[in-house]
């Protein structure tokens, strides 16, 4: 089963170079355990662009979907046998990478 790992972060910095290095180790680790899939950072909320095509005419708007204070930097895509080892893993991820991460099983 495939799980994504939303990374949320409530401040505008970048990773620092230790979280940079615990990451790297991180996602090492899971590549060699076979659970990687996929994983990026994002670019600041304030480089979004929103679209909006369910009318007449498509609504470009630019800027994050929601003002919110906390937001989405990153995420992995990763493989596990079922949700407790799929929590494990975020679990070390969150440590790995100093934000929250949201669990989601991918249908």
């Amino acid at each position: 089963m495939q799980y994504l790992f939303s990374v949320i972060h409530d401040d505008s910095g970048l990773a620092t170079p230790d979280e940079d290095a615990a990451i790297d180790v991180f996602n090492a680790r899971i590549q060699a355990e076979g659970h990687w899939v996929f994983a990026a950072g994002l670019a600041s909320p304030s480089t979004a662009t929103v679209i909006d095509n369910r009318g007449e005419e498509a609504m470009f708007t630019d800027g994050p979907f929601l003002e919110s204070k906390e937001y989405l930097v990153g995420f992995w895509i990763i493989e596990a046998p079922d949700l407790d080892v799929a929590l494990k893993l975020a679990a070390e991820g969150s440590k790995a990478c100093n934000r929250k991460v949201e669990v989601r099983p991918i249908l």
